[in-house]
């Protein structure tokens, strides 16, 4: 089983909004805190918004207010309602735990801004 898997990306117009989930292995998404991370062309990975087991959450400040991350324990999920898209919020968009694995790393998913 693939320990970590993105989906719901694609095309949508500034101010638009995307869901993007996440589906965890049991054995992940009961003891660690799941995190979305972003990496746009030509800038480093960043970490968006992580949200634990206990439902403690932070996001990063250029996100706050717009985006919201949530999890179904049973489903085994993580998802990241993304609102007020700006083009800024380009990027690729991963899950993986935090502090991330190497292992877990997937192909991600992508997000795309027109303005």
């Amino acid at each position: 089983q693939v320990p970590l898997v993105e989906s719901g990306g694609g095309l949508v117009q500034d101010g638009g909004s995307l869901r993007l989930s996440c589906v965890a292995s049991r054995s992940i998404f009961n003891f660690a805190p799941i995190a979305w991370y972003r990496q746009a062309p030509g800038k480093q990975r960043e970490l968006v918004a992580e949200i634990s087991h206990k439902n403690i959450i932070k996001y990063v400040d250029a996100v706050k207010g717009r985006f919201i991350i949530s999890r179904d324990n049973a489903k085994n999920t993580v998802d990241l309602q993304m609102n007020s898209l700006k083009s800024e919020d380009t990027a690729v968009y991963y899950c993986n735990t935090n502090p991330p694995s190497r292992q877990f790393w997937g192909q991600g998913t992508q997000v795309t801004v027109s303005s």
